[in-house]
């Protein structure tokens, strides 16, 4: 048999030693095993080393592969992206980009990209210590915000609401949710490839350092999860929300960009003499709500005198954000507030007189929209209104940073499934009752209205006041309790009787609060005055 292996020759001392000849292939090899580029598996092993390496050594690492390094530069990427879009949103918040509003609040897509920059910074800060506790809740982030997805493309008011930005947001942040599932997976398998080739087996022991890190992932991943559950459930009450139906129409203002609700109630008449009409016709009551929606304030009252007789129509709106309507672009003013009201009556073919009943900081709207149509206006009803000199506490900093942290955790939904779960709210609180200031279209209207009260606002009612016909009606009804209480109160509702010169009444209700209808005395000197302005009317 001829043997393939180098011929040995003989050693005089005994024995059996390598030729020169292999002496010398040996060391080529070796200089050749030294001299090469390292790659991927043997850039970190010594040069000299033989054998397996300890488990704990450096060298034992993911990293060696080249799959695993592009894995964490792709997840770093995402992370800028999304870092990114998330830096638009919070501005957006504030001062909508072009193409960027959304006819909801924003809060939603603003909180999805902010748990999808948690979640990536969560896999990167510990990419190199994969556990199955990350992969489950991993699973569990990435079925509920497969169904979040599914709820905000499948019902039509929500679609509308988000718009695409919010729709963008969610359908990035399910994406990232299975991708992270991905490279869980991904960077597990390359620790056991590595660890099984360098050490001769997978490494099952874990230092305290590793656990500490697997504890903490493990805490962080079911917070994500947690979030998620909710951001699910507060999705279920909107779709519930959503099926209500609004009284009135809806009309597109300010370029398409959005909707206001519109409702009147009632017919027109007008003034008989001999038996003929004459050719003016009653004034309608246009009613401007306060700080909450109006349909759960000032509404019941108003229907209460249309039905005694007391008036013969009256017409109600939701501002931007309340009730029924979308929220606006930001920054969003008063007098913007009252240019979207006159084209919504315009669209709907409402024609004045006008006389105006308003409540609280509803004040404010209703001069700013009764100096744009002065010869529209047959009288204003002011009932325990926001004077100016008050803008600044609404447009404070404080407030304002209150109001935007609760829009940021609106998505949430604490207060309102507590609220339809252990106090049986229903669609109707949320959307216009008692719950309505829950919502996060509501927080972002108040938001929009202090971030521009010292300022855009404040600068329209002054001008206002100084555009008002001098003889058009006014009635001032104010809270006893809150004259009693304030005297810089006080002292600006005596201020308000001077809007126009043509005082009718000025009267405080004594035990009245701030909602002056909700007291028998209080609604009985109302519908007296507001029956007075209607009536009493003369051209």
């Amino acid at each position: 048999m001829v043997s393939l292996w180098p011929k040995k020759q003989d050693n005089p001392e005994g024995g059996d030693q390598p030729s020169r000849e292999d002496d010398e292939r040996q060391s080529s090899r070796s200089r050749q095993y030294r001299d090469r580029e390292p790659d991927e598996r043997t850039r970190l092993l010594p040069r000299e080393a033989a054998g397996y390496l300890h488990p704990d050594d450096p060298a034992v690492s993911p990293y060696n592969l080249w799959s695993i390094r592009a894995l964490r530069g792709l997840s770093s990427l995402f992370l800028a992206i999304s870092f990114v879009w998330w830096t638009f949103l919070l501005v957006s918040i504030f001062v909508s980009p072009p193409m960027m509003h959304t006819r909801g609040s924003g809060f939603f897509g603003f909180s999805y990209t902010t748990l999808t920059v948690g979640y990536l910074a969560t896999g990167l800060l510990f990419f190199a210590v994969p556990s199955k506790p990350m992969t489950i809740w991993g699973f569990v982030l990435a079925i509920f915000l497969l169904v979040d997805m599914c709820l905000i493309l499948a019902v039509p008011r929500i679609r509308v609401e988000e718009g695409w930005v919010g729709i963008a947001s969610v359908v990035w942040a399910t994406l990232i949710s299975f991708y992270n599932i991905l490279q869980n997976y991904l960077v597990a398998w390359g620790k056991r490839e590595e660890e099984e080739r360098l050490t001769g087996r997978e490494e099952t022991r874990r230092s305290l350092r590793e656990w500490l890190a697997v504890l903490v992932e493990t805490v962080v991943m079911a917070i994500l999860g947690i979030v998620a559950i909710l951001f699910t459930a507060t999705l279920i009450l909107r779709s519930r929300d959503a099926s209500l139906p609004a009284p009135g129409k809806q009309y597109y203002v300010n370029g398409n960009n959005y909707r206001v609700h519109l409702a009147c109630v009632g017919t027109i008449t007008g003034d008989h003499i001999d038996g003929t009409a004459s050719s003016h016709r009653r004034p309608t009551v246009l009613v401007e709500g306060g700080e909450e929606p109006v349909e759960h304030t000032l509404l019941p009252f108003i229907d209460a005198a249309y039905k005694n007789g007391t008036i013969d129509r009256y017409c109600y709106w939701d501002r931007p954000g309340l009730g029924w309507s979308d929220n606006a672009p930001s920054p969003y003013s008063a007098g913007m507030a009252a240019d979207a009201l006159s084209e919504a009556l315009a669209l709907a073919g409402e024609e004045g007189p006008w006389v105006i009943a308003s409540a609280g900081v509803g004040g404010i709207y209703s001069r700013i929209f009764a100096s744009r149509h002065l010869l529209e206006i047959d009288g204003l009803l002011l009932i325990d209104t926001l004077h100016e000199d008050y803008l600044g506490k609404v447009g404070s900093p404080g407030w304002g940073f209150l109001l935007w942290l609760r829009g940021v955790l609106s998505p949430l939904g604490l207060d309102r499934l507590a609220g339809a779960i252990f106090k049986g709210r229903t669609r109707e609180d949320r959307v216009y009752g008692r719950s309505a200031y829950q919502t996060g279209k509501f927080i972002k209207a108040k938001l929009q209205e202090s971030l521009v009260a010292g300022s855009l606002t404040s600068s329209e009612v002054q001008t206002a006041r100084h555009v008002q016909i001098a003889n058009t009606p006014l009635v001032v009804v104010s809270s006893g309790v809150e004259v009693r209480k304030s005297e810089k109160w006080a002292k600006t509702q005596e201020d308000l009787t001077t809007v126009t010169k043509n005082l009718q009444d000025w009267d405080v209700v004594q035990g009245a609060p701030h909602e002056v209808w909700k007291t028998l005395a209080g609604r009985t000197v109302l519908e007296r005055r507001l029956g007075q302005l209607v009536k009493g009317h003369k051209k």
